[in-house]
């Protein structure tokens, strides 16, 4: 049966478990995209042992399970797959003051990575009250 149509859990994380899977974090409830980030099979696996979103990150060659050092973390309360099963949607809870590790100027934390848009003459704009 192909991945579309099977109940089967098929993610292809590869041979050795490194290959990486593009997660989608949105919040649960206003379901804002919060970030995206990937995961290997150890960050997927820790995700779902600990219930808190946990990523590989590609710019430090770790596991991030994130909030640790901030004390945002989220929270997982379902995990989505698409049809190729090759992407995954943690849909969170915060449990902080917001998702991203980027502060506002007076030091709190944004809610969501995406905080800017790209302005007609390329410069950034902020979105984010």
């Amino acid at each position: 049966m192909s991945k579309e149509y099977t109940t089967e859990l098929l993610l292809d994380f590869g041979t050795d478990g490194e290959k990486l899977i593009p997660v989608v974090t949105q919040d649960a409830k206003s379901r804002e995209v919060l970030i995206l980030a990937f995961a290997n099979k150890a960050a997927f696996d820790e995700t779902r042992k600990s219930g808190l979103a946990t990523y590989w990150s590609r710019s430090r060659n770790e596991l991030w399970k994130k909030g640790m050092t901030s004390g945002d973390t989220l929270k997982v309360e379902d995990i989505l797959i698409n049809c190729e099963q090759n992407s995954l949607v943690y849909l969170v809870t915060p449990q902080g003051s917001g998702a991203c590790h980027a502060k506002k100027e007076d030091g709190t934390a944004h809610t969501s990575c995406y905080y800017r848009r790209i302005n007609i003459d390329n410069r950034l704009e902020f979105i984010e009250e």
